[in-house]
């Protein structure tokens, strides 16, 4: 049995974290929580919370379920206090890129973060295909990580995302360098900015006149096309003169160096803003 303290037990990850495990067998999880929201959430659910130190003292397995701008300073005071071999897990790569981790050599840090179901999938029930976050239901990828620990600590680390995360896709072993260039890099500083002003386009479009459902169905419908095209879901192709207006648009929409954003210097400020300096 895996002895797993829950730290920010009565958050929105804790909860999902906490309902995925409690009742499994292999699993006596400790809900470690301070915040008064957070204690009534898990009385809502007749749980108790756990002090810290009395959590430390039993867990051989922490999940900090925590914002990202408060795990430096939790993990500074926790850590210390953990017992040897113990096994470290965020569930976002920010903290550990931006070194937030006090440095233990006798226990492991590891690293995993969910894809969330995708666009192309082979989902049938109705239900199961509006599960966009991934809630147990559509199946999703995971990406992990190992900071520091054995192969041991590994295979522990993934068998535990893949109950949180479960029904899983694929499961893919990267480094945390690697995952801060999906998120926030790739998947929030690029892909959300750009989806947030295609969503102001289509606002724009009704405000100039053009009925609000007319204009989501038409945005709707070509964006399904247009990324089963881009990411060769079809053998389709752009059009010639969809393929001039991309080319004519890209210097009018983005600066030529856009792709800084992928840069170690630039990754390390971004996520450093995010975790709190």
């Amino acid at each position: 049995m895996i002895k797993l303290a829950i730290f920010g037990a009565g958050g929105n990850m804790g909860t999902r974290a906490s309902k995925t495990l409690v009742g499994d067998a292999n699993y006596e999880v400790l809900h470690v929580e301070t915040g008064e929201a957070g204690i009534k959430r898990l009385a809502e659910r007749d749980l108790t919370p756990v002090p810290c130190d009395e959590a430390l003292a039993q867990a051989d397995t922490v999940l900090f379920a925590l914002p990202d701008h408060l795990i430096g300073a939790i993990a500074q005071e926790i850590v210390p206090k953990m017992r040897p071999g113990t096994l470290v897990i965020c569930l976002d790569p920010a903290a550990p890129y931006n070194e937030k981790l006090p440095r233990r050599d006798d226990i492991a840090y590891f690293v995993t973060h969910p894809s969330h179901p995708p666009i192309f999938n082979d989902e049938t029930d109705p239900e199961v295909r509006r599960d966009f976050f991934g809630g147990g239901l559509a199946k999703q990828s995971i990406v992990s990580a190992l900071m520091q620990g054995t192969d041991e600590d590994y295979a522990k680390g993934e068998a535990i995302s893949r109950k949180l995360f479960g029904p899983i896709l694929r499961s893919h072993r990267l480094t945390v360098e690697q995952m801060a260039i999906l998120e926030p890099a790739l998947a929030e500083t690029l892909a959300a900015t750009c989806l947030t002003i295609i969503r102001q386009g289509m606002d724009e479009s009704i405000r100039r006149g053009v009925p609000a459902e007319a204009a989501r169905d038409f945005l709707m419908g070509h964006l399904n096309i247009e990324l089963a095209i881009i990411f060769n879901e079809t053998d389709w192709n752009f059009s010639k003169g969809c393929q001039q207006a991309i080319q004519e648009a890209i210097p009018v929409l983005f600066k030529e160096d856009w792709k800084r954003i992928f840069e170690p210097e630039e990754l390390r400020a971004s996520v450093a803003r995010i975790t709190g300096g």
